[in-house]
């Protein structure tokens, strides 16, 4: 039995509802990363494999705030997170600050199959990028015109209220255009997780937050579950989040659905803002969120694939 679940960002509805064709173009999005995935699981393939398949094509989706898309930095440019898990030996690859790796997600699964590190950021990352054959882009490519018009809607709204103005605050009215995740669990049992980000928008330049920290925002172990999270990565950062609800599973004896809820119900006691996505050893999948949306899809060996953006 193999069982994929992705997600595109947790957050607020935009002010402006979405058009039909808006709100298509999402749901395809999501549908065509869930695809990328669920044909190599079909065929027996890992669920390593999976997960980066998935994450790579919402990364090369503009829509998502990931590679392609990403919010900018108060600085105007893009600044990338990735990880990937795999949950068979607790191998993991990380890349933080990253400016001009088309994606990511692929950089941080060579780096977990190199098994010399677990975590690269910044220029020393995108050396070996270049060293393992990668071609770099302009950092230019990552901006779409809607991103600038966000950013530079942040700026004039920073001009009005002060440069104080907290930029994870703001970035949570924006719509759910967020971190991309995906886990997995292949037909041998295999468990696997992946997370990319361009983070929050109008962030301090080399900021990172928790999609690329293992055990906070991506975590993967064959024996409990695999998680990845989307929201306010300050928090997932503080409470660890995706090893938690491991945790519950493996010292707890919680079933998947209880540790999510109460993960779930602990942001909400700290004000948080966010939702994951999980798998268990068994197939079975929980999603859960605190926010009034949250992208996401899944499907399981012999059901059919659903979508959500509420």
């Amino acid at each position: 039995m193999y069982a994929l679940a992705i997600h595109g960002g947790a957050g607020a509805l935009p002010r402006v509802p979405f058009t039909a064709a808006r709100e298509h173009a999402y749901r395809q999005g999501l549908m065509q990363a869930l695809d990328a995935g669920q044909r190599l699981l079909e065929r027996g393939g890992c669920a390593l494999d999976a997960v980066e398949a998935a994450v790579a094509a919402l990364e090369d989706d503009p829509l998502f705030n990931a590679a392609r898309g990403a919010v900018l930095t108060a600085d105007g440019t893009v600044e990338l997170d990735a990880a990937i898990m795999d949950g068979t030996g607790l191998r993991a690859g990380a890349v933080a600050l990253i400016r001009h790796v088309r994606n990511p997600v692929r950089l941080a699964r060579r780096l977990l199959e190199d098994g010399a590190h677990v975590f690269l950021v910044g220029e020393g990352a995108e050396r070996f990028a270049e060293q393992a054959g990668f071609s770099l882009v302009a950092n230019d490519y990552f901006i779409t015109p809607d991103r600038q018009r966000q950013f530079e809607a942040l700026q004039q709204r920073r001009q009005r209220v002060g440069a104080a103005a907290a930029p994870a605050a703001i970035a949570l009215e924006e719509p759910p255009l967020g971190t991309v995740g995906a886990v997995a669990r292949d037909q041998a049992g295999g468990l696997a997780a992946a997370t990319s980000t361009g983070g929050t928008a109008g962030k301090h330049a080399g900021r990172v937050g928790d999609s690329p920290v293992i055990g906070a925002g991506t975590y993967a172990d064959n024996q409990t579950c695999a998680v990845s999270t989307t929201g306010h990565g300050e928090w997932f950062l503080r409470t660890v989040q995706a090893f938690d609800i491991a945790a519950r599973l493996r010292y707890g004896g919680c079933s998947l659905a209880t540790a999510v809820s109460e993960a779930i119900g602990r942001l909400v006691a700290l004000g948080a803002a966010g939702g994951l996505i999980a798998v268990d050893q068994h197939g079975e999948i929980a999603m859960g969120h605190n926010t009034p949306a949250m992208f996401r899809a899944s499907v399981r060996a012999g059901e059919a694939a659903s979508v959500h953006l509420r």
